[in-house]
């Protein structure tokens, strides 16, 4: 039997008086020309035979997806549902297709009379929008029923929606470090693995971590941190993760290490930390979740929790400019993080400093990111087969083209990472810092 959106309608592109045909259409868009081969279920193509990317819209549906939601949001859902089609890269690591798209197409903004030509030729009926891929998360105005923006209960819903996916998926995708954060590489031939390893070191070096310390890991993930400072530096460390996968992973592992003694995953919410007293406080990857209105808060929060002297350590996704707006783009926001937000590192500092922390140190990691970036995305590649059976085709594919692009726009500068040290002084004013920093020797 076949089914609707395979089944031929009579106002399907192309199909009567005056109509165009999908290629067609799509060709008077481009501003300066087709960059890449296109093809769809109606026959008609578009676009040089030999380039080197081929985009195949497969059905009525995958046009309905592209028109309803034009830009990177109904790309994606009909790619995600299997509509639409990139020949010439693999689907875990479509990096080369974007890189060649971003440096070569553009389009044009039609009249509204030629836009309402191009709609009837089209035919209006691919205006109804179609059922979003399951992978997508509910638009911002119905999550209000799960609560206000980062409300405990609504950033509870955003981080299951993101990691709480498969432990299996992210040990193929991540490697055995289980480190979904921006690895930091001490020289170009270094792996993710010992990039992560150094990463977590750093950390521990800017914080001055010694024996006996006390460190509170907030967003801990897999409990990397958590296990790192346990073992390399003996210091007592409690990690709080929002994901119950992670926390059940972590907690293993640091009972599997033998690190039972000094080290503790917890899942729960960090505004849940009651005790006080911390040495030092590692928040790594966390910031992007909790919303820049609620900064304040949430340094005044970490601030209360370290003692006289106490160092804290942030490190996480920025823009590159400190006026744009929060909120991520929409494929970001239905696909990947819901509710995340992000600003310029210099928001974070003030943040920080108009609670009473002083910033000694930061640096920006974002050609960092992008070499991670590209490892998680070989290692999708390479996995994919196994990928794909622990999570479905649709999320591996919203994986590779999530990370794909994220590498693409740390590269240029779109987005990057900033690791913020400060510290609480004391009643005299005294922050306890060498006359230069300790880790760069």
């Amino acid at each position: 039997m076949t089914s609707t959106i395979d089944r031929p309608r009579d106002t399907a592109a192309g199909s009567g008086p005056g109509r165009v045909t999908i290629g067609q259409a799509l060709e008077q868009l481009m501003a300066r020309g087709m960059p890449f081969r296109f093809s769809a279920y109606d026959g008609s193509t578009a676009g040089p035979a030999d380039a080197p990317i081929h985009l195949r819209l497969l059905n009525e549906r995958g046009l309905s997806y592209l028109v309803t939601a034009p830009g990177d949001l109904g790309m994606a859902r009909a790619y995600v549902r299997g509509d639409l089609e990139i020949e010439g890269v693999h689907p875990g690591n479509p990096y080369d297709a974007l890189v060649h798209l971003q440096n070569n197409l553009k389009l044009r903004i039609p009249s509204p009379a030629e836009a309402l030509r191009l709609a009837r030729s089209i035919g209006l009926s691919h205006f109804v929008p179609p059922e979003p891929p399951v992978q997508e998360a509910l638009p911002r105005w119905r999550r209000l029923l799960e609560g206000y923006r980062h409300s405990r209960t609504r950033d509870a819903e955003a981080i299951h929606h993101h990691y709480d996916v498969s432990n299996r998926f992210y040990e193929m995708v991540l490697g055995p470090s289980m480190t979904y954060t921006c690895a930091c590489f001490p020289s170009e031939d270094a792996t993710l693995e010992q990039a992560q390893t150094f990463k977590y070191d750093l950390v521990a070096r800017k914080l001055d971590l010694k024996p006996g310390m006390r460190l509170l890991d907030v967003g801990c993930g897999w409990g990397g941190m958590v296990r790192h400072a346990a073992r390399e530096y003996g210091v007592r460390v409690i990690g709080v993760t929002l994901s119950r996968e992670q926390a059940t992973y972590g907690q293993a592992a640091v009972e599997r290490d033998g690190l039972a003694d000094l080290a503790e995953v917890r899942f729960g919410d960090y505004r849940e930390i009651a005790e006080t007293g911390f040495d030092a406080i590692s928040s790594i990857g966390l910031t992007e979740h909790i919303g820049v209105r609620n900064y304040a808060s949430y340094f005044s929060f970490l601030r209360d929790r370290l003692v006289p002297g106490g160092r804290l350590l942030n490190h996480c996704i920025t823009r590159a400019d400190n006026s744009s707006r929060a909120t991520t783009g929409p494929f970001i926001d239905r696909y990947v993080f819901p509710d995340g937000e992000l600003t310029g590192s210099g928001r974070i500092i003030t943040a920080m400093q108009d609670v009473g922390l002083e910033v000694r140190h930061e640096e920006n990691l974002r050609e960092h990111y992008a070499l991670t970036l590209k490892g998680w995305c070989e290692n999708l590649e390479d996995n994919w087969d196994e990928c794909v059976d622990e999570v479905g085709i649709g999320t591996a594919k919203v994986w590779g083209l999530y990370m794909a692009g994220s590498r693409l726009g740390f590269e240029r500068n779109e987005i990057q990472l900033h690791q913020v040290l400060g510290v609480k002084p004391d009643e005299q004013g005294r922050s306890g810092f060498p006359l230069r920093p300790t880790w760069l020797s």
